[in-house]
């Protein structure tokens, strides 16, 4: 009996997880099984809306904005080069985008594991033009699910020729928006302006770049749809292994809705059940097609539109809502309310922290990038007037988009520079060489090597310090002759060396 009372118990768990062996969107037969959800409303829904209008009216209107002659932003990969917030960055900046690179994954990171897949269904540029751009389009013109899988069993005739044709039309016009937006990002805004007006062979390249995005942008949108959530991005994937049973995510509260039941159905009258009437609005209105009372799922983007629901369900049955709602899975069974427990606030604290470290790297960035070195296979040379001199090649990197006049100057210890040939004038987002000498008098040098401080301005402006050294013979005081250092003469060669390779790196 008891063996008997096992083997059920393990039966039944086993057919309650039958559902993580299959996805909604493909049928037995291996073949895609279109999803026509039926249209979400409420509270979460119109809250959602609101922030895809402002987020619809960033993504179109950033590229065209500028500061400084700058773009707010731009991803040039072709010619490395990128600006946030109209600030360049160029392959020199690679320390700013490690930085970067590392706070955007833990970000992700602490924010998965806090507020769960948050992102997808509220900021996710997918979820926000699938559902609420080319989805109402769709229910605009075709009506809602149940008109739709009609439309679409139907034989072709008038009716479905113009129906489809218009969507279609517009889905075209739409990815065609996209695409050139979305290239904007990438070439900058000027650039996709010249290949809309000026002949094709002028731009042939960016012009099939902008065809190849407009028919991806329409297969995305007009056909594989969820399955870009399901199949191709990883974050779906990687929410498996960063939630736990504390995050925040969309949840069914099982302990409150369970045992499901019609409300007038005859078992009913016999035993007590729980708050969920088992409508199944909840999956029909899922873009993805899942049954959220099964628990978390992969294919779940936590796009609310289950919440809204069921709680318009429990409003018309006066039960009270959130049977599903944001929570975590310990929440639910421990039925403690939603709150920011010790644990959020600290991974908060840290996501802030690491904001803050990255902000305050990109503030106190240079607009330029000094390098200078002493002439190879040269210590030092004796000038008239009891100086010594060394003579730097000195190569400076102009970030910014304006043409840079560059004067350098001795910012600790004693000395005068005197550049060779004309003043140094940098064009924008270029790079310049000069040569100058360093002129010390040899009463003021009393050690081998002098470490110096040279400014870099652009008119009164300071740009940049950076640091050198400067090379000078020591004398013996009492012999009257200069010291013997092979140590440092060849710790001078090594330095020389070291500072060539890393001239020639960059």
């Amino acid at each position: 009996m008891i063996n008997g009372g096992n083997d059920k118990d393990r039966k039944a768990e086993k057919d309650h997880d039958s559902f993580r062996d299959t996805i909604a969107t493909v049928d037995k037969s291996g073949k895609r099984n279109w999803i026509f959800p039926k249209k979400p409303h409420g509270k979460l829904y119109t809250a959602r809306t609101i922030v895809s209008i402002v987020y619809l009216i960033l993504f179109f209107s950033l590229p065209f904005t500028k500061v400084n002659g700058n773009p707010l932003f731009l991803f040039d990969l072709l010619h490395r080069k990128f600006i946030l917030f109209s600030v360049v960055f160029w392959p020199q900046d690679v320390m700013i985008f490690g930085i970067g690179m590392l706070t955007f994954i833990v970000f992700v990171v602490l924010f998965t594991v806090i507020f769960g897949r948050v992102f997808c269904g509220w900021a996710c540029p997918q979820t926000i033009f699938m559902e609420m751009v080319f989805r109402k389009i769709e229910y605009w013109i075709e009506g809602d699910a149940n008109s739709q899988r009609k439309l679409s069993e139907q034989k072709w005739n008038a009716e479905k020729f113009r129906k489809r044709g218009v969507k279609i039309g517009i889905f075209f016009l739409l990815s065609v928006l996209i695409a050139n937006t979305f290239l904007a990002y990438v070439i900058g805004i000027d650039e996709v302006i010249k290949i809309a007006s000026e002949p094709i062979s002028q731009h042939v390249g960016g012009f099939i770049s902008l065809i190849v995005f407009s028919f991806v942008f329409f297969g995305v949108f007009a056909w594989f749809r969820e399955q870009a959530c399901l199949i191709v991005c990883p974050y779906g994937r990687l929410q498996g292994v960063m939630l736990d049973r504390n995050s925040i995510v969309v949840a069914y509260d099982y302990e409150r809705g369970e045992p499901r039941g019609k409300i007038h159905h005859e078992e009913a009258k016999n035993m007590p059940l729980g708050d969920c009437v088992d409508c199944e609005l909840c999956v029909k209105v899922c873009p993805t097609g899942i049954d959220i009372r099964n628990g978390t799922q992969l294919e779940c983007v936590n796009c609310t539109a289950c919440i809204d629901a069921c709680d318009d369900v429990m409003e018309k049955v006066y039960r009270p809502k959130g049977l599903i709602r944001y929570a975590s899975e310990n929440g639910i069974k421990n039925k403690i309310a939603l709150k920011f427990t010790g644990r959020i606030k600290a991974y908060s604290f840290v996501l802030v922290l690491l904001i803050g470290v990255l902000v305050t790297t990109l503030v106190t960035r240079s607009d330029v990038d000094t390098t200078v070195l002493r002439a190879s296979g040269q210590l030092f040379q004796d000038q008239p007037n009891e100086q010594v001199s060394n003579l730097y090649t000195v190569r400076v990197i102009n970030k910014t988009r304006f043409d840079l006049p560059v004067t350098f100057k001795i910012e600790s210890g004693d000395g005068e520079i005197k550049v060779v040939g004309r003043p140094l004038k940098i064009a924008k987002e270029s790079k310049g060489e000069t040569v100058f000498f360093i002129l010390r008098d040899e009463k003021n040098i009393s050690t081998r090597k002098t470490k110096l401080k040279i400014g870099v301005y652009s008119g009164d402006q300071k740009l940049q310090t950076v640091t050198t050294t400067f090379l000078g013979p020591v004398y013996d005081q009492q012999a009257g002759t200069e010291e013997e250092e092979p140590e440092e003469e060849e710790e001078a060669g090594l330095e020389e060396q070291n500072d060539t390779n890393n001239l020639k790196e960059q």
